[in-house]
């Protein structure tokens, strides 16, 4: 298991390619915040993918409804270290609920990099340690882009939930996602396969 320090410090663009180029049986992906998910939207727009505007620390809640709605759809949580830091409470639920289809993806650049790069209170901080701590055992921080794609097989091929951090270098997002809330929304209920919802007017 390769310890936060030893992580080598990877490009989100780069590893959001590689997971969207994983997805081939409609899985889910909830998108956290800001850089976040305007590199997931860059990397290869789908309509499983949902993009959070605005609701911070809310990617894995999200995710985990998702995954018990849809037990037979996998479902990704990507999300920022910052904002995991507003919710870190939800790695409890996780493991509690236990889904089997849910993957948990913590991208670390140990900054809030949208509003400025402010450093996150918690540079020290072990991702992985945390979600182990949590009841979420197979934790672990991806060592490199090979890695990272290893254990997004994993996610893919067996049973979770499944918690993988990463650490990021400060490079900043290719494009920026749309925002139109109401198409994101229907957009995506449309990927679930639920009845497209009625806009007013």
């Amino acid at each position: 298991m390769t310890a936060a320090h030893n992580a080598k410090r990877m490009y989100r663009f780069d590893l959001m390619q590689r997971l969207v180029a994983r997805l081939e049986h409609e899985e889910a992906v909830i998108g956290g915040i800001g850089n976040t998910n305007f590199d997931l939207w860059s990397a290869g727009h789908r309509p499983q993918n949902f993009y959070m505007l605005g609701s911070m620390g809310l990617a894995v809640p999200i995710a985990l409804g998702v995954a018990l709605a849809q037990p037979k759809r996998k479902v990704f949580a990507v999300e920022g270290d910052g904002s995991l830091l507003m919710q870190l409470g939800c790695l409890a639920t996780v493991a509690t609920l236990a889904p089997k289809n849910l993957a948990i993806l913590v991208l670390d650049n140990g900054m809030y990099q949208i509003t400025g790069g402010q450093e996150t209170p918690a540079l020290r901080a072990d991702f992985a340690a945390i979600a182990r701590g949590c009841g979420l055992v197979g934790a672990a921080w991806a060592a490199d882009e090979a890695d990272f794609e290893r254990q997004v097989g994993q996610c893919l091929a067996s049973d979770g939930p499944h918690f993988i951090a990463v650490k990021l270098d400060d490079q900043p997002p290719v494009t920026q996602t749309e925002r139109d809330p109401p198409q994101i929304r229907d957009r995506f209920m449309r990927g679930m396969g639920a009845k497209r919802s009625k806009l007013p007017g």
